[in-house]
């Protein structure tokens, strides 16, 4: 069947602009379309590469990264067996112990709902810049501003994106810029492909998954690494305990009525970053091998660019007194992102027009994942007051989608 919007071209007006093309807003339109196939020929997506799930391929093929972290059963289709049916001659692209989906194979799965669900080419290529709220009489509209100056009306958005800024250390903000560019960077500006280490000595900050798969990486690439965090590293099958895909902790948390104790709730059990098992059992085999050393408990104090290395003091210099003479080619900082709506310019407009009350950057949202006082959904990790501390996962947008469409099909 022909797509009812010509990929390039943007309609001058539209039911729902989805903003945002990756796992969660196509988990949104599977869920849309099983609900209400006629939905199909209503809502445009827009995102700056063109396509679905450009920028999470990217990341997985940038860090190397094997497999997933989430079980078989979450991924976009609505269909929980759908993975486990479609991987039945690929059984040995599921790893162990949940059957966690090797990175081609759910790729692949990817490509296959897309084409069961028939949205190739749905995917307009546009950045929305800015989105003004516009209130006609009765009617309320959207104006959508693209980067390169067009513009789109709609009558409802959702917005799908991460939406997080890079945490930098308070040493990074006070550095001269006289290093070259390339020799400190944040794990977003990171691309382990053509890299070619041999011979240098990379200091990877930070404690979460992503540091480990850049480790991995680095290492693979004839580096030598120093993992350092101010905690002490520490494995986790899952980033938020599985209790959290479910009624047995979901149903406490969405009964509490204080917000700044769901709040609370969502830090404790996401606890920073973790490795999983399997992970951690590698870079501990690296660390015996003599590729690694882990520096826990220990912080960057002071980094200088000095002819051709960095020259790193840290705040344990009793402790890891060797790490001053140290020359460290190059700094890689997996120190996370931050998520604050009150710093999204394209929502400046809706912020103005329809205060919001917003705790730790977090949108208080209707039952919905709605902007109060406007048709404006929110999915993703800026929706986990409502959803949890699963909110950016692929559970997350499953979660996300079951509020949001009924609100949609209305």
């Amino acid at each position: 069947m022909r797509s009812p919007v010509e990929p390039s071209l943007l309609p001058k007006f539209v039911d729902i602009a989805i903003v945002g093309a990756g796992p969660q807003a196509l988990t949104l339109v599977t869920h849309l379309l099983q609900k209400k196939k006629p939905m199909r020929n209503r809502f445009v997506v827009l995102d700056p590469a063109g396509d679905w799930l450009r920028q999470w391929q990217h990341q997985f093929a940038a860090y190397d990264i094997p497999h997933l972290r989430s079980p078989a059963v979450h991924h976009p289709d609505p269909n929980p067996h759908a993975l486990r049916s479609f991987a039945e001659s690929r059984s040995q692209e599921l790893f162990p112990p949940y059957d966690l989906p090797g990175t081609q194979l759910f790729q692949d799965f990817c490509q296959d709902v897309i084409r069961r669900w028939e949205l190739q080419g749905r995917v307009i290529p546009a950045r929305v810049q800015r989105i003004e709220h516009l209130q006609h009489q009765r009617q309320q509209r959207f104006r959508l501003r693209m980067a390169d100056g067009r513009g789109l009306t709609a009558k409802r958005v959702v917005l799908a994106i991460a939406g997080g800024t890079p945490n930098l250390p308070e040493w990074v903000r006070s550095l001269p810029l006289s290093y070259p560019r390339d020799r400190l960077l944040h794990s977003h500006q990171i691309d382990l492909r053509g890299l070619h280490l041999a011979g240098e000595r990379v200091l990877i900050v930070g404690s979460g998954l992503t540091s480990g798969h850049l480790a991995v990486g680095a290492i693979a690439r004839g580096a030598q690494v120093i993992m350092m965090a101010r905690r002490t590293f520490y494995d986790k099958l899952f980033d938020a305990d599985p209790g959290w895909l479910g009624p047995k902790y979901l149903k406490g948390f969405h009964a509490e009525p204080d917000w700044e104790t769901r709040w609370h709730r969502i830090q404790s059990a996401r606890n920073g970053g973790s490795l999983t098992p399997a992970l951690f059992t590698k870079l501990r085999r690296l660390e015996r091998e003599g590729r690694l050393s882990f520096y826990e408990k220990c912080q960057v104090q002071a980094a200088e660019w000095k002819g051709d290395a960095w020259k790193v003091t840290c705040n344990q210099s009793d402790v890891h007194h060797c790490i001053a003479h140290l020359p460290i080619d190059r700094i890689w900082l997996a120190t996370g992102t931050t998520l604050d709506v009150n710093h999204w310019s394209l929502l400046s407009d809706v912020r103005d027009r329809h205060p919001l009350p917003i705790l730790n950057g977090l949108p208080i949202l209707d039952s919905h994942l709605r902007w109060a006082g406007c048709n404006l959904f929110i999915m993703g990790g800026a929706a986990a007051l409502q959803l949890g501390p699963v909110a950016r996962n692929l559970f997350g947008g499953k979660l996300a989608s079951e509020r949001i469409v009924p609100a949609l099909t209305q």
